[in-house]
């Protein structure tokens, strides 16, 4: 069956494929009325707006405004224009508009609620903005269009308001006839064909305002030569408006049904709020009987830039928003123009079953993001054949891509061409084919070719006069690089060989193979010929300027050598970025190349080399490949030469490189743009290139340390993994006779502090016996050679190949061979024994092991150990003294090291006191130092203890006193040295008790003997006799002290009387005293016994004082009027100056100390009026 047949209308009929609200002829009024389709999503908007349309018929509202927003394309205008002709329910052909809509809805109710609405009268004015609109937009601009449109439709002259202004002035006095009449009489044109040229009529304008309206001619000529100012505010307008709509009656209902509105806004923020202000005022004045309604491709929430309150107000302008969406535009072409007939449905179901498998393949497209697909179902594929439903998708994108982008002037957003004449006109061109014909994306160019910038359609007419030619193009390249331009702009898709494939498909028996091979040969011819680019796997559409700069990028040379680098740095930093291989416990570094240049620092170990297409080794021999991997211990990877990075890392390259020479700011913005675009084509360019080197590798040639080698493992890491791991194995070939590993110091630690490991069985290489005969057989061969070794030597030579281990693990086999006795480490030319606190640094630590000396051990004579053996016994008395080296040694070590450690906490206790024979202890401590020197040399420690042995005898036996002193004899000691301090000051109280003496100068005697040995044990008796007769004089002087208190007491008490004034002073006083007598109970020095007998009489006297003084006042205020008393000098003089302490032993001193007193008394009693004894 033929594809024209299988429509139910006619797909040759002229279809009015873009509605132009302005066009109102019958014929196209009666198709756009019968033909409408209300979809399911029109016959939503349709009910919203009859619901908030029929509500103002009842009750007054202010929100009258309606805003209608869609893509281009989407039938807004459409449905704008259905909605005027519904309202106003204008006869066409004659029917009623709304009778055209009976059989539309499918809901009674619905279709009720629009006759209800359209049987109000009802005008509508239906304008584009973009055409009526001013070209000079000022911000009262939406303003004047309403003015114009609105005197139009009243039959004025709206282009010019100077003139409407009159005619509605005429009018309203009813004397527009009149007017015309004699104008036409004056001038001899009638007024409504010469009023837009009124200027070259003065006079006769003139003449008629005089004889019509009365106006003198200065009048007349005044309002002539605008004198009359004809400015229109929105207030003024909308009264006009809102009287005329009056005038019209109760119901009466006006609508003003605006179309691009979006467009002629733009973003212009002014314009937005006249609109508002017009829509917000007709609201408000009149109340539900003057609507607006406008289109706008943009939502009006995307259109408008404004911000705070004036947005809020906007939107509640236009409380009725209704979007259209592409789902409407799907459903009215295939109702409109693709609808079957039952015989073409039926066949088309069969053959979708038929081929449904074939369909799904040919339809399957590649890393889309948009939601394009191919065939869902039958019902699907005979809804939409000849199309398949991803075209109505991506159509829409490219109309909206190219009205950006690609067309000249306003021609395609002004409507010459929609979806709906697009999918028609490609249809046509297939109409002749059967039904497995289908319909390739590229037959849409030809719907806006017409209205493409000329740069673009010259680039196609090129291509197409080339084809013709044959010259280097075919008409196949012609469609696919159409299909390139229309989808340039469409971001979401990826116009890779694959998708382009499923845009080109135009038979359903097409194989699909073949057609990917066409596609790929003319996308070749097309690069080549500069009319594509290519970005990785995607290709692009360039148009004359693109192809000028794409031929100068061509030409730009660039330094292999960087592209080179560039490989290296990909391959090593992203796709293989690990510097180490890690193999079982060792991480093997290696060195990386690429070609012959070497990326990273070399570690001298092996080599992982990847050899590209531009280098000349890429075609040696094979023989030379093997060769060279064996003799560098490295594996060679020959990138796959079937895969294109090095030419996508060149053309990056060259790209970059050629921005950089040029001084791109400078350019146009157009060519600024392109550059731009090339800069992200490098970008992506490199990208690409980073999963092709990793296909290059998965797909490369190895040879591995003398041999060519299939590794089948599929993705790049693991084929890499085992190049490297083969690589190892070979190149380390006693890598595995280490087979016990450590993994801390602490593991070699518990080596050297071990007894020597048994390796199992006798060669079986177990627990690294065959490590340790390598290390050994070495160190025995350098030491017959006399060729020194040190550590670092050690490790060097064993992590290098063919061995490899780790260091970790040869210091633990060198620690085993310590602990076993057959090496010795020398640190600073001195032996560092196992249990040295650095050796496991001297055997692993970089800035040590090559200080660290290594050599076979040399032990001590047999004879000196045996000498050794039988001085220990007899010194220390100890029979059980370890026979072998180590143990004999270790023992040395530490006996002689304790006793070190004891002298020398014997020599900090000298810091106490002096003790006695310091000297000795010093001179012990110093010899065991002197032996110990020679700790790290096992022959010369013992050497040294044997010609020590008479010292290290004496030395014991000197020290054997001083141990016992500080053991059992320190304490009594000690004791002695405090009571002998405790002494000094106190002596003189003892000097009347001559035994007492003695003790104390036989203590100090015992105290300052060389060797007070044997007397110490005096020491106790002595200090007994000495604290007995100290205690004695203690207790006397407190009893002495304490009567002194209790005097003191009562002088105060008998100078103060009782009940005087000073018995605060008494009570202070006898508190204080108390005080001293607890202070005197708990002393333990005569001295400070004396010294409060003073504090006590100096308290007593300046008690006394303020006692005296308190009387004194009193006695005053008593003797008030009385005459002042003679000052009397009364002299204060202290009981013990008078009464000086002394023992008296008869009669006569009885008598000379009472005269002494007496004599003492009379003398300073001769010099004063009163003697006060305190």
């Amino acid at each position: 069956m033929k594809i024209q047949s299988m429509f139910q209308k006619d797909i040759n009929r002229e279809i009015n494929g873009v509605i132009k609200v302005a066009q109102d002829d019958e014929q196209n009024l009666v198709q756009e009325l019968s033909e409408y389709i209300i979809t399911k999503e029109l016959r939503r908007h349709f009910n919203t707006f009859f619901d908030n349309y029929l509500k103002a018929i009842d009750h007054p509202t202010d929100k009258i405004g309606v805003w209608i927003s869609g893509f281009f394309g989407s039938g807004k205008s459409h449905f704008l224009k259905m909605l005027s002709y519904l309202l106003s329910n204008r006869d066409v052909a004659g029917r009623h508009a709304v009778v055209f809509f009976k059989d539309k809805f499918d809901d009674p109710m619905m279709y009720a609620t629009v006759v209800r609405c359209t049987n109000i009268p009802t005008e509508s004015i239906l304008f584009n903005i973009d055409i009526e609109g001013p070209i000079n937009k000022d911000k009262t601009a939406v303003l004047r269009v309403f003015a114009k449109v609105f005197y139009n439709h009243l039959g004025f002259y709206g282009e010019d308001l100077k003139i409407a202004e009159l005619e509605r002035f005429i009018d309203k006095r009813g004397k527009t006839e009149a007017f015309r009449k004699i104008f036409e009489e004056v001038n001899g044109e009638p007024w409504v064909e010469a009023r837009a040229s009124y200027a070259f009529f003065e006079d006769d304008i003139v003449s008629v305002l005089q004889s019509v309206l009365g106006m003198s001619e200065i009048a007349a000529r005044n309002w002539f030569n605008g004198e009359e100012n004809a400015d229109m505010s929105i207030k003024q307008l909308v009264e006009e408006i809102k009287e005329y709509v009056d005038s019209k009656g109760k119901d009466f209902r006006l609508l003003f049904c605006v179309d691009e509105v979006g467009q002629y806004i733009g973003d212009d923020g002014d314009l937005m709020i006249n609109l508002q202000s017009i829509v917000e005022e007709v609201g408000s004045k009149c109340q539900g009987k003057v609507w607006v309604m406008v289109t706008s491709q943009e939502a009006i929430d995307s259109i408008v830039k404004i911000s705070g309150d004036d947005f809020s107000k906007i939107q509640g302008r236009f409380n009725t928003r209704l979007s259209l969406s592409s789902a409407s535009v799907d459903e009215v072409i295939k109702k409109r123009i693709l609808e079957k007939t039952e015989d073409a449905d039926a066949l088309l179901h069969m053959v979708y079953d038929k081929e449904r498998a074939v369909l799904k393949n040919l339809f399957t497209f590649n890393d889309a993001v948009l939601d394009i697909k191919g065939y869902a179902n039958g019902a699907e594929f005979s809804a939409a054949y000849p199309f398949v439903p991803y075209q109505f998708i991506i159509i829409q994108k490219v109309l909206a891509e190219i009205r950006k982008h690609g067309n000249s002037g306003k021609h395609l957003s002004g409507g010459e061409r929609s979806m709906l004449s697009g999918f028609q006109e490609a249809a046509q061109k297939v109409q002749g084919k059967d039904e497995n014909a289908l319909v390739p994306f590229s037959r849409f160019y030809d719907t806006v070719h017409t209205f493409l910038e000329s740069p673009i359609r010259r680039v196609i007419d090129r291509c197409q006069t080339a084809a013709d030619k044959h010259d280097g193009l075919e008409q196949c390249d012609v469609s696919i690089l159409k299909l390139l331009y229309l989808v340039r702009y469409i971001d979401d898709f990826k116009a890779n060989i694959d998708n382009i494939a499923v845009l080109m498909v135009d038979d359903i028996r097409t194989d699909k193979i073949a057609l990917r091979r066409e596609i790929a040969e003319s996308l070749e011819r097309l690069e080549a010929q500069n009319y594509v680019a290519r970005n990785g796997d995607n290709y692009s559409f360039l148009t004359d300027e693109e192809q000028d700069i794409a031929i100068d990028i061509r030409n730009t040379s660039v330094d292999n050598a960087a592209i080179i680098q560039s490989i290296g740095q990909t391959i090593f930093g992203e796709i293989y970025p690990s510097k180490k291989y890690k193999y079982n416990k060792y991480d093997f570094a290696y060195d990386q190349y690429i070609d012959e240049t070497i990326v990273g620092a070399a570690t001298g170990g092996v080599r992982l080399r990847f050899v590209t297409v531009a280098n000349d080794y890429y075609n040696v021999p094979e023989a030379k490949l093997i060769m060279d991997s064996q003799v560098n211990n490295e594996a060679i990877v020959l990138l796959s030469n079937e895969v294109q990075y090095f030419e996508e890392l060149e053309t990056a390259a060259k790209i970059r490189k050629y921005i950089k020479q040029k001084n791109v700011s400078q350019f146009p913005e157009s060519i600024q743009d392109i550059i731009r675009k090339r800069q992200a084509q490098a970008r992506t360019l490199e990208e690409s290139a980073k999963t092709q080197i990793d296909k290059a590798i998965v797909g490369s040639t190895f040879f591995i340390a003398g041999e060519k080698v299939e590794i089948k493992y599929g993705d790049t890491k693991a084929k890499l993994d085992e190049a490297l791991k083969q690589l190892i194995e070979s190149v380390y070939s006693k890598l595995n006779l280490v087979n016990t590993f450590i993994e801390s110091d602490a593991d070699i630690l518990t080596i050297l502090n071990s007894e020597p490991q048994l390796g199992g069985f006798a060669g079986s290489g177990a627990n690294n016996e065959f490590a340790l005969n390598e290390i050994s057989q070495w160190l025995e061969e350098r030491h017959m050679s006399h060729v020194p070794i040190s550590m670092g030597d050690v490790q060097r030579r064993y992590q290098a190949i063919p061995y490899g281990w780790r260091e970790i693990d040869i210091a633990a086999l060198v620690a085993r061979l310590i602990v076993s006795q057959k090496v010795e480490i020398r640190y600073g030319g001195a032996v560092s024994g196992k249990d040295d606190k650095n050796i496991v640094r001297y055997l692993r630590t970089k800035s040590e092991v090559d200080k660290a000396s290594i050599s076979r051990r040399i032990a001590p004579s047999e004879e000196d150990m045996r000498k050794a053996i039988k001085f220990l016994r007899d010194w220390l008395g100890q029979m059980s003294i370890a026979e072998d080296e180590d143990g004999l040694l270790t023992f040395v070590k530490d006996t002689l090291t304790d006793r070190k450690n004891r002298y020398e906490a014997l020599i900090a206790e000298y810091n106490h006191d002096r003790y006695p024979q310091k000297e000795v202890v010093i001179r012990a401590r110093d010899l065991m130092g002197e032996i110990l020197s020679q700790k790290n040399d096992n022959v010369a420690l013992l050497k040294r203890l044997l010609a020590k042995q008479d010292d290290l005898l004496d030395v014991t036996e000197d020290m054997e006193e001083i141990e016992t002193f500080f053991k059992s004899q320190k304490g009594i000691f000690d004791a002695a040295r405090k009571l002998q301090v405790n002494l000094q000051n106190e002596r003189d109280y003892l000097a009347t008790d001559p035994e007492t003496e003695n003790k104390i100068s036989e203590i100090n005697a015992i105290l300052g003997m060389q060797k007070p040995y044997g007397r110490i044990k005096d020491l106790s008796d002595l200090m007994q006799g000495v604290k007995t007769a100290y205690g004695a004089l203690l207790e006397q002087k407190k009893e002495e002290v304490c009567g002194m208190i209790t005097l003191c007491m009562g002088d105060v008490h008998t100078l103060a009387g009782v009940g005087s004034k000073a018995g605060d002073e008494v009570r202070k006083s006898d508190d204080r005293f108390i005080e001293y007598k607890q202070k005197v109970a708990d002393a333990a020095s005569l001295t400070v016994l004396d010294a409060m007998i003073t504090q006590l009489q100096n308290y007593k006297d300046q008690v006394c004082r303020r006692v005296e003084t308190l009387l004194h006042e009193d006695l005053v205020s008593h003797e008030v009027g009385a005459e002042k008393p003679i000052h009397q000098k009364i002299v204060q003089v202290r009981r013990y100056e008078v009464f000086p302490v002394k023992r008296l032993t008869s009669r006569e001193e009885v008598d000379d100390y009472l005269e002494d007193i007496r004599r003492k008394l009379y003398d300073t009693l001769e010099a004063n009026d009163g003697i006060q004894i305190n």
